[in-house]
């Protein structure tokens, strides 16, 4: 009895012991089979060609076929039309401001005044040097004219002294003829005569010389005083430079000048602004082939339309973005400088095309491809399109869509470069 019973034991404990690593490997599988299961499913909803969006975080609209409106929306600011800059011609201290920032001045008028004790010692200076000068021209035209004076009574006796010897050498010649004096006395009366003439001749010549060269100091010197002159005219311009008045009429802006205050050479102290206005607009680097002098547009002003014209392009482009100034046809009342100011520009004709809304998928994609929906709405898929022309509100198809299909118009951006989402629900 007890043999069998032992024997029993040893084969059901025999049994317990195999059992479990019977049943070992089979676990071990099933968990590598879980694990992968998982990571398959995570890893497809994060795959490229699938990734998972909640579908109430995307917009989406239908390509239709309808009107397309070849013009763009922009904000424009108000400046002057003329600005007039004001820099101090001179540096000083402000001694008197006559006006106030955004006062309306009048040309001519008197915006402030500046003290400069240096610039008036120089043109005390120059005044003196001015009063020297002066005073030596006059001193040298009075020599001159003394000298003159002198000169043409030497010359009168001169010629006194020839007629004197003519007449003596006629008498002496007409004697000698009859006999009554010598032919001594004959050369002696023509030899004085000789003498007469070379002594009015020598002092011609000489005063003639004298005389030029006289002129030239005094032309020089008078010269001299006319740089001087000059040289007062712009000490006097200095000091009315010190003394600041409107260049032009209009609205005095960034003017801030205190009592006290010092200014330096050069300095900008502000700006007088024309009472016109024009718009100056920064419109997206796309439509700057399009944008040209002569376009037309309609810029709203407090619920008004007012027509307006490009005047100006300017094709640098900052920060995706280039500018243009707009003139008004006729200028509106209350605009004010800094007013900001909805323009639309028309850049062509409507004509009838495949539209779609605008959106920043525009510039995710550059409007080279979008995500187009399935039938069933489940899923995008990326497509390449052909865009044309753009507005405010639309974009035109060219290629790739038909009528009818659903696009997504929202952003891009989150979804890298996947080429499918599903959208879930």
């Amino acid at each position: 009895m007890n043999a069998p019973r032992e024997a029993i034991d040893i084969t059901g404990a025999g049994m317990d012991v195999r059992r479990p690593q019977a049943r070992r490997p089979w676990r071990r599988w099933a968990a590598v089979a879980g694990i992968c299961a998982t990571l398959a499913a995570a890893g497809w909803a994060l795959a490229p060609r699938g990734v998972r969006v909640p579908a109430d975080s995307v917009r989406i609209a239908t390509v239709e076929r309808g009107v397309f409106t070849d013009d763009v929306v922009v904000r424009a600011n108000a400046e002057a039309l003329n600005q007039v800059l004001l820099d101090a011609v001179e540096g000083g201290r402000v001694e008197e401001v006559y006006v106030r920032d955004g006062a309306h001045v009048q040309k001519g008028d008197l915006l402030f005044r500046l003290s400069n004790p240096q610039r008036r010692m120089e043109l005390l200076q120059r005044e003196s040097e001015q009063a020297q000068q002066l005073s030596n021209l006059a001193n040298l035209q009075v020599t001159f004219q003394v000298a003159r004076n002198e000169h043409t009574d030497r010359i009168a006796d001169l010629q006194f002294d020839v007629t004197q010897a003519e007449k003596l050498y006629r008498r002496n010649r007409e004697l000698s003829a009859k006999g009554f004096i010598s032919n001594v006395a004959l050369e002696e009366s023509a030899d004085k005569l000789e003498q007469a003439r070379r002594k009015l001749q020598t002092e011609q010549k000489g005063g003639d010389r004298e005389f030029a060269v006289r002129q030239q100091a005094m032309n020089t010197m008078m010269a001299a005083t006319r740089r001087l002159e000059s040289g007062m005219a712009l000490a006097h311009a200095t000091l009315d430079g010190l003394a600041m008045r409107a260049p032009a009429s209009g609205r005095l802006s960034d003017f801030a000048l205190q009592v006290g205050e010092a200014v330096r050479v050069d300095q900008r102290v502000g700006r007088i602004d024309d009472a016109q206005f024009k718009l100056v607009a920064h419109i997206d680097e796309y439509y700057l082939n399009r944008v040209a002098p002569g376009r037309r547009g309609v810029a709203t002003l407090d619920g008004s339309d007012h027509a307006v014209e490009v005047s100006r392009v300017y094709r640098q482009v900052k920060d995706r973005r280039f500018s243009a100034e707009l003139l008004f046809a006729r200028q509106p009342a209350g605009l004010q400088p800094g007013m900001s100011v909805d323009v639309r520009l028309t850049l062509g004709e409507p004509k009838p095309a495949l539209v779609l809304p605008n959106g920043p998928y525009l510039n995710d994609s550059g409007g080279a491809w979008v995500y187009a929906l399935s039938g069933d709405g489940t899923d995008a898929s990326r497509r390449p399109v052909r865009t044309g022309r753009r507005n405010a509100g639309q974009v035109e198809v060219l290629g790739g869509l038909a009528a009818g299909e659903r696009v997504l118009i929202s952003a891009y951006a989150p979804y890298g470069q996947a080429e499918r989402l599903r959208l879930q629900r």
